[in-house]
């Protein structure tokens, strides 16, 4: 059985350079939030579709209280100036029974590269193997990377909750 909260890979991105993608741990939390402040303004918008330069200490425990059952969080780290740093990340958040809202965030830097494609890569075997059926994801119309990585993976247009966000849906 998939031990989600071990999990790890090493991938490269389009440049050649390497990734790790694995579990959101716990003393994840200060790299976490560098990553944030290395994020545009833009970016967090199309992420969290309000301008957002930090967080409160609720949504920080949002964040990292991972279960790895119904929330699946997985980070990408790359290596800068000795150290490994977290670049990007993907989570989902099972909603209903079967189902999952899925969602990505990509510092300035490493977009472009892939990594969104890695993630949803990573995230959907995780997914299949937890048995869920249907992953979710509301993106902003102008985000055209990230509807762009979720229409390589087959997601579907529907109508959703919010007019102004393009509702997508993968069955698994």
């Amino acid at each position: 059985m998939l031990r989600v909260e071990n999990y790890s890979a090493t991938e490269c991105l389009r440049d050649g350079r390497e990734v790790e993608i694995r579990a959101l741990r716990p003393d994840d939390k200060d790299d976490m939030l560098l990553a944030v402040g290395r994020t545009g303004t833009q970016s967090l918008q199309r992420r969290f579709f309000v301008v957002k330069r930090g967080f409160s200490e609720t949504e920080i425990a949002f964040f990292m209280n991972i279960d790895f059952a119904s929330h699946v969080a997985l980070v990408a780290l790359a290596e800068e100036d000795g150290r490994k740093v977290i670049v990007g990340g993907g989570r989902y958040i099972v909603t209903d029974p079967g189902k999952a809202e899925i969602a990505f965030v990509v510092i300035d830097d490493y977009q472009g590269q892939g990594l969104g494609t890695l993630l949803m890569r990573h995230l959907g075997v995780i997914a299949r193997k937890a048995g869920l059926q249907e992953l979710i994801a509301e993106v902003l119309p102008e985000n055209a990377a990230m509807r762009k990585v979720f229409s390589k993976f087959g997601f579907q247009a529907r109508r959703g909750r919010d007019p102004q966000v393009v509702h997508l849906v993968l069955t698994l």
